[in-house]
């Protein structure tokens, strides 16, 4: 094979890669203006307000930097449960083979949708829903290599 790893996909992984999706969108641009006006009215009338209301700034302006970071890394968690101990993924010209558990599941070139690079990660879809996150801790030194491979195989 070219490239084989072996690894278990971490919570932390699933977390970075929603907090990608999040932030590297529309949503995210919205999460940023709100979260910024939401600090303007604090700072501007955080003086003449009552308690509840001020409370009630200052948790609105926590929801976006905070409280949602900690509510995908809970989701991340929950979703790592249902995932094999050990992953084994391998590729070479005939495709991506998955050892996960006990299942074994070999994907040829022209099934994989696409390649999702990003820096701290790179997701390999096989379903428009469905991918195999390899971080750059399970990559290492090969990232380069791995993705210039990768994108190569994709454009036959």
């Amino acid at each position: 094979m070219k490239y084989q790893f072996a690894y278990r996909t971490t919570a932390f992984d699933f977390w970075q890669l929603a907090m990608y999706n999040t932030y590297g969108s529309i949503i995210g641009v919205c999460n940023v203006v709100f979260t910024v006006a939401m600090i303007v009215l604090t700072v501007k009338f955080g003086g003449t307000v009552n308690e509840v209301i001020l409370a009630l700034l200052i948790l609105a302006s926590c929801f976006f930097p905070v409280i949602q970071p900690i509510m995908l890394y809970a989701q991340a968690k929950r979703q790592v449960a249902g995932l094999p101990e050990q992953t084994e993924i391998g590729f070479d010209d005939r495709g991506v083979h998955v050892t996960a558990g006990e299942q074994h599941t070999d994907i040829p070139w022209n099934s994989i949708r696409r390649v999702m690079k990003r820096p701290t990660l790179i997701v390999i879809f096989s379903t428009a829903t469905h991918g195999f996150v390899l971080s750059n801790r399970v990559l290492g030194k090969q990232r380069a290599s791995f993705t210039a491979y990768v994108l190569s195989r994709m454009k036959k």
